[in-house]
């Protein structure tokens, strides 16, 4: 079993999460390790959780913590390969260090496309993925669709938004992404988990062996 498509999951904080996107054959399945985020999760937890898992890489997911803040956090864990950033101007000061970058931008409104089509280039030359999210119901448009495709045909790009187990087919096959990008969230209770949407997309785009 495999899934067509690269695949991170974010804000992952329990183990029913981390061993149910384990067993889709994700990709990156990233933790936040800022002490204000709803999701956090200690050295201890990450640990825990990570122990039982195999295959995949971790993203340490940051959103305005400062580069020095970062690394001090980051020697606190083992086993990160990439960083998650929010802050475009931290990008420089974290492109030397050991880890994988990956830049989150939330886009607000369609016209902000535009800034990222000019950014895209440098993404690139950088090794830097891009992480398009939203946290508006924006849907895609053609229009939006047309832009998205643009910025990535100039970088790699993981769209965070406006897709579901029905659409997002005809999104793969319309523009060439790296992947896409999903949102874990809380147990219900520990050990019980509505996976509903998440799942429905994972195995809308799960290819049988």
């Amino acid at each position: 079993m495999a899934l067509k498509t690269f695949v991170k999951i974010s804000n992952v904080n329990n183990l029913s999460d981390a061993r149910y996107c384990s067993g889709m054959y994700v990709n990156l399945m990233g933790f936040s390790l800022e002490k204000n985020n709803e999701y956090y999760v200690t050295p201890t937890a990450f640990k825990e959780i990570t122990d039982w898992l195999s295959g995949l890489e971790y993203v340490a997911e940051f959103s305005d913590s400062h580069p020095d803040t970062i690394l001090e956090t980051m020697a606190q864990y083992e086993g990160f390969s990439y960083i998650q950033i929010a802050e475009r101007l931290h990008l420089p000061m974290l492109k030397n260090t050991s880890y994988s970058l990956i830049f989150k931008y939330t886009l607000e409104k369609p016209e902000d496309l535009e800034d990222l089509l000019d950014l895209a280039p440098t993404l690139k030359e950088n090794d830097i993925i891009l992480n398009l999210e939203s946290d508006t119901s924006m849907e895609i448009t053609e229009g939006i669709q047309e832009e998205i495709k643009k910025i990535a045909a100039k970088c790699d790009l993981l769209l965070g938004f406006g897709f579901d187990d029905k659409n997002i087919d005809q999104l793969l096959d319309s523009i060439p992404l790296k992947g896409i990008s999903m949102k874990a969230g809380h147990e219900i209770k520990p050990g019980i988990k509505d996976f509903d949407e998440l799942a429905d997309i994972l195995e809308a785009i799960e290819v049988e062996d």
